[in-house]
């Protein structure tokens, strides 16, 4: 019997090298054939490697732990003004059929007439609204036309740290290269403003050389909301100006301003016009993030590579979303000189809700930095690092570990600003968490509430 046993293992294992050695083969050749198919149809390097947004991995967060309160992500959760939404109500039920159909590539032509008519007081000059002002998806495909538009091999771009997380994608999309420069705090303790991040100026001048194509400057800042200074402004000028280095000015928190600070557009400076694009924002305007609307202006040799790619790209925008911002916009252009206008207004009613987050950080253990505008506030959480176990979160950096474990055992969710610094700079953001204050004040006093449960708890234990 075991010989028998033995013998019948013997011959099935005979059958199972040969069976083996045929799916070996045949394995290695499917292997090598993937190997082939992988290299050709790999992502193309200027994605890099595809690495996942903050966005992605913190709206996934969310959706998986649901915290309580969601002061992540920068838009309201409450509703546009009300001017706003009808106007959209109206252009999509227009009785023109053309209505809701293709518009001008470069701008739906009452939109960008309503643009020139907002902006050329502002800067002083009677803007063409068809050769000086492009309509785009958001204020991020007019950053995108204007880095791919001017961008080419070799070039490089002096990117302000912290910043918003394209501007280093698109940068190297186009075959540039980042050379990157951060605001650092001139004060760390006691009631700190956006005021006291600034730039450092040697370090500044020290990155503008021949390679130099362009300088992002975004003021009023995002996450810092930090408005830059005539004085800082002037001195940035100065330098694209000796190095005939192209400005593109982000100013989509343009109407966010927290008196008595006063935003300075950069293409007002002395000859500064030649060499500025400056981007605006519906979405920011009106508190309508989901229409991904935005705009550029800049003098029309600086328009016309903005215009190729665009055209290239997504050639043109929704049809009665435009109508319908131009509707909004003349009607706020009518109430211009009064209080009601509402890009005076804005900051009105959001610095309460400011006011508000602050108190509601500091009593609980965090550092804020106050913004002179825009709506996040960037706070020092380090008092809190005895009070929350970070340990079984496996983020390398701290902010990450700190942003994900507070927004399970505390129930907000906030955002870690190191995703908004290069490699080299990402400790610079390692202490702080983003919050955004554009919310219903009942989420801001729930907030206060859970912060100040969470802290009560853990100061007890």
């Amino acid at each position: 019997m075991f010989r028998w046993g033995q013998t019948l293992c013997i011959a099935l294992n005979r059958h199972i090298s040969s069976v083996d050695s045929i799916c070996v083969t045949q394995l290695q050749k499917n292997f090598s054939s993937c190997t082939i198919m992988a290299n050709k149809f790999k992502l193309p390097a200027r994605y890099g490697a595809g690495e996942k947004s903050v966005w992605v991995e913190y709206i996934q967060l969310a959706a998986e732990y649901k915290p309580a309160v969601n002061l992540g992500q920068g838009f309201p959760d409450y509703h546009a003004p009300d001017h706003v939404l009808k106007a959209l109500s109206k252009a999509a039920l227009s009785e023109n059929p053309l209505a809701n159909q293709y518009t001008r590539g470069f701008g739906h032509p009452k939109l960008v007439q309503s643009i020139g008519k907002l902006y050329s007081p502002l800067i002083s000059r009677d803007l063409d609204p068809q050769n000086e002002i492009l309509i785009t998806v958001g204020a991020y495909e007019a950053l995108y036309s204007a880095i791919l538009g001017y961008v080419d091999e070799g070039d490089e771009v002096i990117v302000i740290e912290p910043f918003f997380d394209c501007y280093d994608f698109m940068i190297k999309c186009a075959g540039g290269v980042p050379r990157f420069i951060p605001l650092k705090q001139k004060k760390t303790s006691g009631t700190i403003t956006s005021a006291d991040w600034v730039l450092d100026e040697k370090e500044l001048a020290g990155l503008f050389n021949s390679k130099t194509k362009m300088i992002i400057v975004n003021t009023p800042h995002n996450p810092l909301g930090k408005v830059f200074t005539m004085e800082e402004l002037t001195f940035i000028a100065n330098l694209c100006k000796k190095h005939n280095v192209l400005c593109l000015s982000d100013e989509v928190y343009e109407w966010m301003v927290y008196e008595p600070k006063k935003h300075i557009r950069m293409a007002t400076l002395p000859d500064m016009w030649e060499r500025t694009i400056t981007v605006g924002s519906a979405g920011k305007t009106f508190s309508v993030t989901g229409w991904k609307i935005g705009w550029a202006y800049a003098n029309p040799k600086l328009m016309r590579n903005l215009q190729v790619v665009h055209q290239n790209c997504v050639y043109t925008c929704c049809t009665p979303i435009q109508e319908a911002i131009s509707e909004a916009l003349e009607y706020e252009l009518a109430r211009r000189d009064t209080s009601d206008y509402y890009m005076k207004s804005l900051a009105r009613e959001i610095q309460p809700k400011r006011d508000f987050l602050i108190k509601a950080l500091t009593e609980n253990g965090f550092n804020p930095t106050i913004p002179e505008a825009g709506y996040f506030v960037v706070a020092d959480w380090t008092k809190l690092a005895d009070k929350i176990d970070l340990s079984k979160e496996s983020d390398q950096y701290k902010d990450y570990r700190f942003t994900k474990k507070f927004a399970k055992e505390v129930g907000v969710l906030t955002i870690p600003p190191s995703a908004f610094y290069s490699k080299e700079h990402k400790h610079l953001g390692e202490n702080y968490a983003r919050f955004c204050f554009i919310k219903k004040d009942e989420n801001l006093a729930l907030t206060e509430k859970l912060l100040k449960e969470w802290n009560n708890k853990k100061s007890k234990s």
